[in-house]
């Protein structure tokens, strides 16, 4: 795995967009409709589209997420679990790039292109995080800070690679990338399941530092007990799997 990269300046990141890859934003939704409009103004205007993937909200989310962009691409999904919604977003999406981010406002849209900037230089996965040079938090409380912690060094003990964080959310990927990972989690564990195939598989992964600030409105819709057992269940289960990566993301990084 790479290290961090510095973040990227915005003009440069525009400039490329603008002439080569489509950047797709998947945000999955349940009773957000307080925070969308931190949120969606916020993401750079290169953007090719941005998804929510709501999953029965009844506050209006939907209702602002239309008035907030006129272009925004709205799918109800009921299936239970951030999971489910991230792997309907993701099949959903027209991009070359997709970038999957949180709806509450804890992550800031002006990071998307340190994220892009990370895969035009390289990367087939960018995976965010508060704890390498560069990133930060103001949302983990010690115990949780304590589990992550132990999470990370079991990843990196079972499957190698250097990541200094597991349990966020703020990720960025080649679509070509993702196909063959055959993700299957419906919880919070999709982020680790996604970090884990995306070493099995030797994607190339870089971290990006990332800044994590308090959720807006409203109450986090994860349990860190409940949520912290099935990410353990997770790794556990991916140490005992044997993987076979799919065809779509052998040789990636020679395919034009």
């Amino acid at each position: 795995m790479k290290p961090a990269v510095a973040p990227v300046p915005l003009d440069s990141i525009e400039t490329k967009v603008a002439s080569r890859p489509l950047v797709s934003v998947v945000i999955p939704t349940l009773d957000e409709a307080a925070n969308l409009p931190h949120v969606l103004p916020a993401i750079p205007g290169w953007v090719h589209e941005v998804l929510i993937i709501d999953g029965g909200s009844t506050d209006g989310t939907v209702d602002v997420a239309k008035e907030l962009r006129d272009d925004v691409v709205v799918i109800e999904d009921l299936t239970p679990g951030k999971g489910a919604a991230l792997r309907r977003g993701f099949d959903a999406a027209t991009g070359d790039i997709i970038v999957m981010i949180d709806a509450d406002g804890s992550m800031d849209p002006g990071e998307i292109p340190r994220f892009v900037g990370a895969l035009m230089g390289g990367a087939d996965f960018a995976k965010g995080s508060r704890f390498c040079h560069g990133g930060g938090t103001d949302d983990m409380e010690w115990y949780r800070w304590l589990g992550n912690a132990v999470l990370t060094r079991m990843v990196r003990f079972g499957f190698g690679g250097k990541y200094s964080d597991l349990c966020y959310g703020y990720n960025a990927f080649w679509r070509r990338a993702i196909d063959g990972l055959d993700l299957d989690a419906d919880g919070f564990e999709i982020e680790t399941l996604m970090n884990i195939r995306a070493l099995r598989a030797g994607l190339e992964v870089t971290e990006v530092p990332s800044f994590e600030s308090e959720r807006l409105f409203g109450a986090s819709h994860l349990n860190t007990v409940t949520d912290g057992w099935r990410v353990l269940k997770t790794i556990v289960k991916e140490r005992r799997r044997p993987f076979e990566p799919a065809a779509e993301i052998i040789d990636l990084r020679y395919l034009d």
